[in-house]
């Protein structure tokens, strides 16, 4: 969740839009409204010119869900494992990237700092037994 994530810069200005997450956790807190504005930022909700001129552009739909939004904007900025789309609880196709439905920012925070303690721990491991690695 600590993974620092690089910015795309806009092709006509070059500018980097304010909401674009610095983290990954921070992708994962994006709300639908800041969806939006990034992909019309980086011309993707509305089709133009400099639609295809991107790495990989990506078909918006504004009238899908928060979770397909946020895996379309993953698959735009390059994140693993956005490709395709997995069912969510209701049984419909959805996109979703790791977000749990239901989960909130106090559970996202919870379970960054599981990892971030797991992660320590593994490193203590490492470091005492750096003589086996």
């Amino acid at each position: 969740m600590r993974l620092p994530l690089s910015p795309l810069v806009q092709l006509t200005t070059g500018q980097i839009h304010p909401s674009f997450p610095q983290t990954l956790l921070n992708y994962y807190l994006l709300t639908d409204a800041e969806l939006e504005s990034l992909a019309s930022f980086y011309h993707q909700r509305t089709p133009c010119a400099y639609s295809q001129k991107y790495p990989c552009p990506v078909p918006w739909d504004s009238s899908s869900g928060i979770e397909t939004k946020r895996r379309r904007l993953g698959r735009f900025i390059g994140l693993r494992g956005c490709e395709s789309p997995i069912m969510d609880m209701e049984g419909e196709v959805g996109e979703m990237v790791g977000w749990r439905m239901g989960e909130g920012e106090e559970e996202i925070v919870e379970r960054a700092a599981r990892e971030r303690q797991r992660e320590a721990e593994e490193e203590e491991v490492r470091r005492k037994m750096r003589w086996y690695y």
